[in-house]
């Protein structure tokens, strides 16, 4: 699974330590999705797309070999 979230981020100005604070966890959550080392829950997929006020496919999708 691919992601937008840190051209979210700069778009709207934030760190990743200010969107953890956002969505309740760690900088280190936020670097983990961002690298693609961490699939996030449903539940904090939608917080972080709330935050950006975005459809959850537009920040988060699949890649040709998920």
């Amino acid at each position: 699974m691919n992601n937008r979230i840190r051209i979210e981020r700069a778009i709207h100005n934030l760190t990743q330590e200010q969107l953890a604070e956002k969505v309740s966890v760690t900088r280190q959550t936020i670097n983990a999705i961002e690298g693609k080392k961490f699939i996030p829950s449903t539940v904090l997929a939608l917080k972080i797309c709330r935050v950006f006020n975005r459809p959850v496919e537009e920040v988060f999708f699949l890649e040709e070999t998920d």
